[in-house]
């Protein structure tokens, strides 16, 4: 999965921005920030688009987030994918043909064994590296994992993307929207 030679997954806060989204060239699009009942009527508009919907569900407000609830989603809004902190859920989507993506946040060495861990016993389809501003340890960990790596969070300057992406992410996810201009598939 190459997310269609996609450099940026762009990161949606708002529907504003889902708006500019939806017409343009970017396929893959991240919901972040969104309420429970707005689920279904967003995945219909992407899905009349014709893009593809991430959904991070952790990041839904109203949303219980266990195996009942992202049971719930895969069947009924049918995502592309679901992201998530937490394996059980990730583990959930994957079993109903949905793309899980784990997101890990790597504050220090613990936190980063624990990421090698749970990747050996979940394998997600994709790993979020947070912040996406290492390049040494998306590097490593490029080296360590035979996951695709996304990279996500404090980017902001082309500078940032190309090092991730120069480390050995496959993307970038971020909701700086001056990136998504920069980096917009033709």
């Amino acid at each position: 999965m190459d997310f269609y030679g996609q450099r940026i997954l762009p990161a949606v806060r708002k529907l504003k921005d889902l708006e500019h989204l939806l017409a343009s060239s970017y396929v893959w699009i991240v919901l972040l920030d969104s309420h429970v009942s707005q689920l279904m009527s967003v995945a219909q508009l992407v899905r009349q688009h014709k893009k593809q919907l991430l959904v991070h569900v952790d990041l839904i407000h109203g949303l219980k987030n266990d195996d009942y609830a992202i049971e719930f989603l895969c069947q009924s809004m049918r995502p592309a994918g679901i992201i998530s902190t937490r394996s059980s859920v990730v583990a959930t989507a994957k079993k109903h043909k949905v793309l899980g993506i784990q997101r890990h946040f790597l504050l220090d060495s613990i936190a980063l064994d624990t990421t090698y861990r749970q990747s050996e016993k979940v394998t997600p389809d994709y790993i979020e590296v947070m912040p996406g501003v290492m390049p040494h340890i998306i590097a490593e960990m490029h080296s360590k994992l035979d996951i695709p790596i996304l990279a996500g969070g404090l980017i902001r300057t082309n500078e940032d993307v190309e090092l991730a992406l120069g480390s050995g992410a496959v993307a970038v996810t971020t909701s700086r929207r001056e990136l998504w201009d920069v980096y917009a598939p033709v």
